[in-house]
Formats: C-alpha cells, structure tokens, sequence
C-alpha cells in the first residue's frame, strides 16, 4: 500500500477540470468481421501441422482467431482510454495555468512530463469506471504507441503475451522518470465528468 501525500491547494474551492471525454463504442460487425479474417490467416500460422481432421484443424484455427481478435479488441479498448486520457492531461494543463492557486503545481517541462503521472492518479482516485480497462497499461499503451497499430501489424506473440506487460512496463519506466515524488491532487478539490462520445 502507497503513502499518499497529497499537495497543499490553499483555500477550499472545488477545482473544475475539463470533462474527459473517452471513446468505449463497439465496432462495427463490419469491422470485426475484417479483423476476424485478419487474425484467421495468423492462426493458420500459429498451429502446428497434424494429421487430424481437417474439419478439426479448421474449427482450432477458428477458435484461435476469436481469442486473438478479442485480445485485438482489449488491445484497441486500453488505447483509446489512454489517448483520451493524454488528451485530457493536456486540456487540464491549460486549466491549471489559467488558475492562479493551481499554476504552480505542474512542472513547465518538455510532454509529457512523468509528472503529470499525477493526473493518472487522481483519475485512479477518484475511482472513476473504466468498465474493465486498467488505466496505467492504457496510457502505458499511448505512450508507446502514438497511434493505434493495425491488427495487421501486430503479432499473434505481441496479442497473447506482451501487451500487457508492454503497456504496465512503459508507464512505469514514464512515471518514475522524474527525481521526487509525484504531487499528487487531493481527490476531494477536483472534480469533472466523464464522458462517453461514443454514446
């Protein structure tokens, strides 16, 4: 369990920051019909020739391009959260140098700054819903990746293995880039809404 310490903000106003605005949207059938047919072909590659029943290696392979295009679709879910989380880092930026009492608590340093790792958590929190994405491996995955890869880009080994110690590794290595501990934002003096564009 992490020490909090969290930053002096004087006075006792309630902090407005910009809404953030994330995109959770489905996709179309269509689009996950293409990325289906996309990971099929991986698949094939994936498994090993035997002399089963081609009726069996045909439903294997199957089955192995659902997993693949789900953790494809997992992959795509914690980009798009850790993009609209860096934009929303940037709007609050904008915020907090409008704001006298808030300007000083943000570094002026080179973006992203490991310091506005703070933002990430005052998002954890404020225990915001996130329905099943884990917010250091989304902007983990930002971060790495300035857009998001196509499924035909992407390895099957990178899908099933890496991406998540990929995304957790990079915003750990982010985070602790700067010398002393993170300021971090009393939970209680900010508040914004969140916001699906999708809906």
């Amino acid at each position: 369990m992490r020490e909090v310490r969290y930053v002096s903000i004087p006075g006792g106003k309630t902090h407005e920051l910009p809404p953030l605005l994330v995109r959770t949207g489905e996709h179309s059938g269509e689009e996950s019909a293409a990325t289906l047919n996309s990971v099929l072909r991986e698949a094939e590659d994936m498994l090993p020739a035997t002399g089963d029943d081609e009726l069996l290696m045909e439903r294997r392979k199957f089955d192995l391009a659902v997993q693949l295009a789900s953790q494809y679709r997992t992959l795509r879910a914690h980009w798009q959260w850790g993009d609209s989380v860096l934009e929303w880092i940037r709007q609050c930026e904008i915020t907090f140098e409008c704001e006298e009492t808030l300007r000083n608590l943000l570094h002026p340093d080179v973006w992203p700054n490991a310091n506005r790792s703070s933002f990430v958590t005052l998002l954890s929190d404020k225990h915001i819903p996130t329905h099943g994405v884990a917010l250091e491996r989304a902007v983990g995955l930002r971060l790495t990746f300035r857009q998001l890869p196509p499924i035909d880009c992407i390895s099957s080994q990178f899908l099933l293995y890496l991406k998540s110690s990929v995304g957790e590794t990079a915003y750990q290595t982010w985070s602790h880039l700067i010398p002393d501990a993170p300021v971090l934002f009393p939970p209680d003096r900010f508040h914004f809404e969140v916001v699906d564009i999708d809906q």
